[in-house]
């Protein structure tokens, strides 16, 4: 019979704690805490959906365009999550990065102040709300504005950042910290999905009017893709820097049924600047298929097990589009690892626990 490790000793002493202490218990942070953090509050107006200029934040993003390029060793990740919700899957997080060293990651959370945190954020995330997070509203460029917010203060608060992975609240680990890290620390490249000519991308490009793209976004150069990526320090530098692109993004659509510029901005930006300094493709897994009102599949509790996460692990992300992976036998041979998946179905904490540390944290 195997002795138990320490690992497994956690794990089992966490499940055996009610969920909603898990929620709240105070586990020391492992990162520097963020100062002048501002306080969430039940705001009730309404933010139109145009409202997307800078709103304070240009001294912010100016500030982080002149931080050092070169990350000071040891290289950190930095986990930045965006969400208008608690975060339900805490207290798999908190596995996640238990026994971590400090010197390897940081947290931030961009948290909408008109939404109630209830239960707060507690454990590693209490104190890693930005200052300054703003509403957010779908088919407008807030979710952009939170983004490049994100960035700008992971940049400013720790200069040992190297590589930047935006998250939302429905998001989960697919590996261990241990496994992530080893992925991300040494790559020289972004992860970011950039699809091209993709069905219906003429009616999103005019999105704001048919030529009010020009001359910034030609459409030959409009891109796709998902709104989580794992950016390098050199292209988050380049999008808190940018005002080129942004002034033709943070313009009101005139149809929300094509105006989701959050999956339209970083992408055609970064394949722009740095084309060969991107490796096209997102490494959050989403389910489309069944997808309805523009969100992918759910997971319900019921579906989650060792089956799904092992899929998950197992299947090979999008390079770039077809006409990229008939093309570009590098990429036909490569098979980066999914790190990430969503969306997962607040319930399915329960389950997700129960295989944590047997399976999500065995690699």
């Amino acid at each position: 019979m195997l002795s138990p490790t320490p690992l497994s000793l956690l794990c089992a002493l966490l499940l055996c704690l009610p969920l909603a202490i898990t929620f709240t218990i105070l586990i020391p942070t492992t990162t520097t805490p963020i100062k002048n953090q501002t306080k969430s509050k039940n705001i009730t107006t309404t933010l139109p959906p145009h409202a997307a200029e800078e709103g304070g934040d240009g001294p912010l993003l100016r500030r982080a365009t002149r931080v050092n390029p070169n990350p000071k060793s040891p290289r950190k990740l930095a986990f930045m999550f965006l969400t208008t919700t608690p975060l339900p899957f805490a207290p798999l997080w908190e596995v996640y990065f238990n026994r971590t060293p400090k010197n390897q990651y940081n947290v931030y959370v961009h948290a909408d102040p008109r939404f109630p945190y209830d239960p707060p954020f507690a454990g590693m995330f209490e104190n890693r709300v930005i200052p300054g997070s703003k509403p957010t509203l779908r088919y407008s460029p807030t979710l952009i504005s939170a983004a490049r917010r994100l960035l700008s203060h992971a940049l400013l608060h720790d200069p040992s950042n190297y590589m930047f992975a935006l998250l939302s609240p429905s998001c989960i680990p697919l590996h261990s910290f241990n496994f992530t890290y080893g992925t991300l620390i040494g790559s020289n490249k972004s992860f970011i999905e950039i699809l091209k000519n993709e069905k219906g991308a003429q009616d999103r490009w005019a999105a704001r009017g048919e030529h009010m793209m020009l001359p910034e976004v030609p459409f030959e150069d409009f891109r796709i893709g998902s709104q989580f990526f794992v950016l390098t320090r050199k292209h988050a530098r380049i999008v808190v820097s940018d005002t080129r692109l942004w002034s033709k993004f943070k313009l009101p659509c005139l149809s929300k049924s094509t105006c989701y510029p959050e999956e339209h901005y970083f992408p055609t930006l970064l394949s722009q600047l740095d084309p060969r300094g991107c490796m096209p493709a997102t490494l959050t897994h989403v389910d489309w298929r069944g997808s309805h009102g523009g969100h992918p599949r759910t997971y319900s509790a019921s579906e989650v097990g060792p089956r799904l996460i092992l899929a998950l692990r197992m299947d090979k992300p999008r390079y770039g589009g077809d006409e990229i992976n008939g093309s570009d036998s590098s990429l036909i041979k490569r098979h980066d690892p999914f790190l990430f998946a969503r969306k997962f179905s607040p319930d399915s904490i329960h389950p997700l626990m129960r295989i944590a540390c047997d399976v999500i944290f065995k690699d």
